[in-house]
C-alpha cells in the first residue's frame, strides 16, 4: 500500500469539504459546519490564500488531509504553523497516514523557517492525544483557548462589547494574547 502526500489543488475542494464534515461528525459537531466548496475555493486558492492543505492518498484514493495556516510568535520573533485540521478516514487509521501528514506539515514548517507547529485536540479524543504525545507533542495545560465568533465578534468590532468588559479589564490586559509564546 502506497501513501502519497500532495498539496491540495482547487479541484480538491469537494474532497476537503467531505473530510471537514467527516472530522466534524467524529468530533460530534457536524451541525456546526457551515463551510462551502465556494468558500474553501475562495479562501484557499484565491489571490490571497488564508490556508494551505495537504491531501493524503492511499493507493491513489483520498485517505485524509491536513489543513493549516501561518501564525507568528511575538516572543520568539518567528513564524509558526497552526494545524487547523488533521483527519484520516477511520478505516484507514493505524497505517501511518496521520504520521505522514504530520511529518509533511512539520517539513513545510522547517522549509518556511517556522519554529513552531501547534494545534488543538478535544480532551476526550484519547487516541489522538496518545498519537500526538508519541509524536513528541507537548500539552500546554496552563493556556486556555479563547474564541469569538459571529455576533460577539461583530459587537466587539462595533465597540459594543459591553460594560462587563470595562469592569473586568483592570489588570486583564497584562495577559498574553499569544498562546504559548
Amino acid at each position: 500500500m502506497a501513501i502519497t502526500i500532495r498539496p491540495a489543488t482547487a479541484a480538491d475542494v469537494g474532497e476537503i469539504l467531505r473530510f471537514i464534515k467527516a472530522l466534524a461528525l467524529y468530533e460530534r459537531g457536524l451541525e456546526q459546519v457551515t463551510a462551502t466548496e465556494e468558500g474553501l475555493l475562495r479562501d484557499g486558492f484565491g489571490p490571497q490564500p488564508f490556508y494551505e492543505c495537504l491531501i493524503a492518498e492511499l493507493d491513489g484514493k483520498p485517505a485524509g488531509f491536513a489543513l493549516y495556516f501561518y501564525n507568528y510568535s511575538t516572543w520568539k520573533g518567528q513564524p509558526g504553523i497552526y494545524l487547523e485540521d488533521l483527519f484520516v478516514e477511520p478505516e484507514l487509521r493505524g497505517l501511518g497516514i496521520g504520521k505522514a501528514l504530520l511529518e509533511r506539515v512539520a517539513g513545510v514548517a522547517i522549509k518556511k523557517g517556522c519554529r513552531r507547529l501547534q494545534w488543538q485536540v478535544l480532551d476526550w479524543n484519547t487516541p489522538a492525544i496518545d498519537f500526538y504525545v508519541a509524536m513528541g507533542g507537548e500539552f500546554m495545560n496552563e493556556w486556555r483557548t479563547v474564541r469569538m465568533d459571529d455576533e460577539a465578534l461583530e459587537r466587539l468590532a462595533r465597540g459594543d462589547a459591553g460594560e462587563r468588559a470595562d469592569e473586568n479589564a483592570n489588570g486583564a490586559l497584562a495577559g498574553d494574547a499569544e498562546s504559548g509564546s
